[in-house]
């Protein structure tokens, strides 16, 4: 008895300890999963309701943070109700509504996560798993944005394979990460306007990202590891 109490002592403190732990989890955990089904109505289902565990993770990490948590809700809330309305009616609208309310909420999550990282001098393993976290939050948004604007603007991407056809969701998450990552495979790419400027404004996110948020934390690790 006293070692399953515990157990559940020691499971706590860590969910206590590291929340951005199980967002950064959940968000590659569904990177895993989502080949399986994408193709698939059913699948589409299963992965909406893993979207929704993640909105909820997201909300739930934000309110680690120092950032208002009644506004997460107040996204998250409609922004999960309409995602499961859209998969449930197949509307293209409902669908475009809670595309925007999802990458309003990462992107708020995001921010909040930044603001956690950089609210101090002294690097956790938490902030670590953070920073994690956003870069995947970041290219969540941006793919949903990317969305949107392919159903706004028509062929405003191509890609390799099938260049005539709308990309998919997992082409245009892939092409975010690559893009905010800078890797830029470019087996997708922006041909509208407004594609160009969602792209631009992505690769300025992630330059500004790495040299803000991530070499800060770099360097407050080597600042304590040369102090010991």
């Amino acid at each position: 008895m006293n070692d399953v109490r515990n157990h559940e002592t020691g499971w706590r403190v860590l969910v206590r300890r590291h929340p951005s732990a199980f967002l950064l989890a959940a968000q590659l955990l569904s990177l895993v999963i989502f080949p399986l089904l994408d193709d698939s109505t059913g699948g589409r289902v299963v992965f909406s309701a893993f979207g929704a565990m993640v909105l909820l993770l997201a909300v739930w990490v934000v309110n680690r943070t120092p950032a208002v948590n009644w506004i997460a809700w107040l996204i998250a809330i409609p922004a999960f109700v309409l995602s499961i309305l859209s998969v449930a009616s197949d509307s293209v609208p409902l669908l475009l509504w809670s595309s925007a309310l999802e990458a309003l909420l990462y992107f708020y999550v995001a921010a909040s996560l930044i603001a956690y990282m950089l609210s101090d001098h002294r690097v956790t393993t938490d902030e670590l798993f953070a920073a994690g976290a956003t870069f995947t939050l970041l290219a969540w948004g941006f793919a949903y944005l990317y969305l949107i604007c392919q159903a706004w603007y028509p062929d405003s991407f191509t890609g390799a394979v099938m260049p005539e056809r709308p990309r998919t969701w997992l082409e245009l998450l892939f092409f975010s990460f690559t893009n905010l990552s800078a890797t830029g495979l470019g087996d997708i790419l922006p041909l509208g306007s407004a594609a160009r400027v969602l792209t631009m404004l992505e690769q300025l996110a992630g330059i500004g990202y790495i040299a803000v948020v991530v070499s800060r934390l770099i360097g407050l690790s080597l600042l304590r590891a040369g102090s010991r």
